[in-house]
């Protein structure tokens, strides 16, 4: 099924869209009556677990500006999506940032077992690429392979995998906001970038590096705003233990800069992201206003 979303208005078509993701999750995650059961029945509960879909909406965002064929960018969200599913489970992990709550459920490692949680990352990771990688997604072959090299270093040491490793080592130590915008760069930045590239793959090169710019801006503006949640919203709001950095004695952009000043940071990110679409014109709706999403999570 193809939405044609052109003339919907935003919130309109950000329901349509998460209900849409949720229904093609719902096509590639294994049946739960499929052997191993409980492996299948975990994968579900954790990629399931609902959310606003953040990545899956700019990658249709950016696939819709770019002209980008529908079963490529369907691929490309699932693909983002699973990695993103996947990054949580590992991530609440008693080994990583051990958080009992995710999405306002326990955490699959909690729900389940710690060696369960493990597999289903790992589960999820390759389903995600299985996705990316199916025949015939794409008429040119090379076009493919690059979506895959894109989702392959966001997702390791280069990217998601490797912030995550800054993240763990810094705990207690003073970074500046250079060093801490490098690793968030890494740990939450490059599937967004990700996600944007990939709905816009085959865009000219002059696009491509529009787009790169605003990804760059927004997933540090999308940290920024986190690190601020986790200050101001309670655990039912934000569906994670509130308070958890601050208890982890992790550096955020709050700790770094103050809150105050972190608020004006995310909006200079926003600004700066806006900025870079202005190429476009209006048909970067869509952008600018998951832009203004992202922002409006708390403030």
């Amino acid at each position: 099924m193809v939405i044609d979303s052109s003339r919907m208005e935003f919130p309109i078509w950000v329901q349509a869209k998460q209900q849409y993701i949720e229904q093609i999750l719902d096509q590639v995650l294994p049946s739960p009556d499929i052997a191993p059961f409980k492996l299948h029945n975990a994968m579900r509960y954790s990629a399931m677990a609902g959310g606003k879909r953040v990545r899956a909406l700019l990658c249709y965002a950016a696939a819709e500006l770019c002209k980008t064929e529908p079963k490529i960018a369907d691929a490309a969200a699932t693909a983002v999506e699973l990695i993103h599913a996947y990054s949580l489970v590992h991530d609440d992990m008693p080994c990583m940032d051990d958080d009992d709550l995710r999405r306002g459920k326990p955490s699959c490692h909690k729900q389940y077992d710690d060696a369960t949680a493990l597999l289903v990352g790992d589960a999820l990771q390759t389903l995600a690429f299985e996705t990316l990688s199916q025949p015939q997604l794409c008429d040119q072959p090379h076009q493919q392979l690059h979506m895959l090299h894109i989702l392959s270093k966001a997702s390791g040491s280069r990217g998601m995998a490797g912030g995550q490793v800054i993240d763990l080592d810094s705990v207690g130590k003073p970074l500046n906001q250079i060093e801490l915008e490098t690793m968030h760069l890494l740990k939450t930045g490059a599937l967004i970038e990700a996600a944007l590239l990939l709905g816009s793959v085959g865009a000219s090169a002059d696009k491509a590096n529009a787009i790169q710019k605003y990804a760059a801006c927004m997933g540090l503006a999308f940290q920024v705003v986190d690190d601020i949640l986790d200050v101001e919203a309670d655990s039912t709001t934000l569906g994670k233990t509130a308070g958890k950095d601050a208890m982890s004695n992790k550096p955020t952009y709050v700790t770094i800069l103050g809150l105050d000043a972190a608020k004006l940071h995310a909006q200079q990110l926003h600004h700066e992201a806006i900025a870079a679409l202005a190429p476009f014109g209006n048909q970067a709706q869509r952008l600018v206003e998951l832009a203004d999403f992202i922002m409006q999570r708390s403030f």
